[in-house]
């Protein structure tokens, strides 16, 4: 099993550049799926950004 890893709110806005309050409003309405921490920090795994920019990348099958 794979972990995946999670960005901070600052780390998803600089890779994606969408702006901070826009991802925290898709937050609330559940646009995006976000993971909160112990101390109610967000963290967004890092597919979701993927996905946010349109480049999440379809799984091929490896050459023989």
């Amino acid at each position: 099993m794979m972990i995946e890893r999670l960005l901070t709110l600052s780390e998803a806005c600089e890779r994606s550049g969408i702006h901070p309050n826009t991802l925290r409003k898709w937050d609330k309405q559940g646009k995006i799926r976000v993971v909160r921490t112990v101390g109610g920090r967000r963290r967004i795994p890092e597919s979701e950004v993927e996905r946010l920019m349109g480049i999440a990348k379809p799984d091929t099958p490896k050459k023989p």
